[in-house]
């Protein structure tokens, strides 16, 4: 059964770890749904310390006391009832806590982060929670690239940091899976452990929270076109549905599973080809179906949302 009441404001919450792809998955996002109707937020920047100070506390980013979780709290409250809000600054750049920035909220709200799912309260403001939970070895490799490519780090700066820190993750990152509507996996396949990119495949463990779109049509013909669901047993014992999309899955194939999931999304047709991009360490842009399949099936989610139709 369904109930239908139309949201103002919708609120996407994305947590994972360092360099898991959230803000990839979420410029996708924002791009299937309209740039002009959403509104991003980086939980990362409610930092209480800038990294100078994180150093002399023996502290990391991803310890809650580094963080202002309670104004955080107040701030995805406001944004969701409307109201605007002068958003903090954290400057991955120089380490440095910059001037805030006001921000008025719009029709899609995506906060992605480390911390979003810490505290009951603010799990309970998210209208759909999504996990990023790539293999531990391809997010060493992407927090690498991107820590030398984009910000400047030396590859050792950046492996010494990961060892620093390899506590926290399970400390204070991955309890957080287990509140998702949604946890995404991106893996190499067995026959390419190299891979990194475009090829990877994707594994959704969905979760009956959320009602997901019925995509039996297109998974009757999985043995040709590699996809596949099944009801599986997740860590904690709890029934869930698991997709998993092959990183080499056809042109074909993937058109046919993201033309299914676009008719159910007749407001966002002119932005198709937007979807499923990302940038290298080089700054050069790829496509991967595995990718843009995820972008839309969460977005598929927001769209259900916002006109209030939940499973009951």
């Amino acid at each position: 059964m369904a109930t239908e009441n139309k949201k103002p404001h919708t609120v996407l919450g994305i947590v994972g770890d360092s360099a898991t792809g959230k803000t990839t998955l979420t410029s996708g996002i924002a791009a299937i749904l309209g740039p002009d109707r959403v509104t991003t937020i980086c939980t990362d920047d409610y930092h209480a310390f800038d990294r100078k100070e994180r150093a002399e506390n023996g502290l990391s980013a991803l310890d809650p006391r580094c963080n202002y979780i309670d104004i955080l709290e107040q701030h995805v409250k406001l944004v969701s009832e409307g109201q605007p809000i002068l958003r903090p600054v954290y400057n991955h750049t120089h380490g440095t806590l910059d001037r805030p920035v006001y921000v008025e909220p719009k029709e899609f709200i995506i906060f992605e982060g480390l911390l979003g799912f810490t505290t009951r309260q603010l799990r309970d403001l998210f209208d759909v929670k999504v996990y990023l939970e790539p293999d531990e070895d391809l997010r060493i490799r992407w927090k690498v690239a991107r820590d030398t490519g984009k910000r400047g780090y030396t590859e050792e700066a950046v492996l010494k940091s990961l060892k620093k820190r390899e506590a926290d993750s399970p400390a204070y990152i991955w309890p957080q899976r287990t509140f998702a509507d949604m946890v995404v996996s991106f893996v190499p396949p067995e026959d390419d452990a190299t891979e990194t990119g475009a090829h990877l495949n994707v594994r959704h463990t969905l979760r009956p929270t959320l009602p997901h779109p019925d995509l039996s049509s297109i998974l009757e013909s999985g043995i040709q076109n590699g996809l596949h669901l099944e009801l599986m047993r997740d860590r904690d014992g709890k029934p869930v549905d698991v997709l998993q999309i092959p990183g080499n899955i056809s042109d074909n194939a993937a058109k046919k599973l993201e033309d299914l999931v676009w008719s159910l999304l007749p407001e966002a047709q002119e932005l198709r080809a937007n979807v499923g991009k990302f940038m290298d360490a080089q700054n050069i842009s790829h496509m991967s179906h595995p990718l843009a399949l995820t972008q839309l099936l969460i977005a598929y989610h927001m769209v259900k949302a916002s006109v209030g139709v939940h499973a009951i």
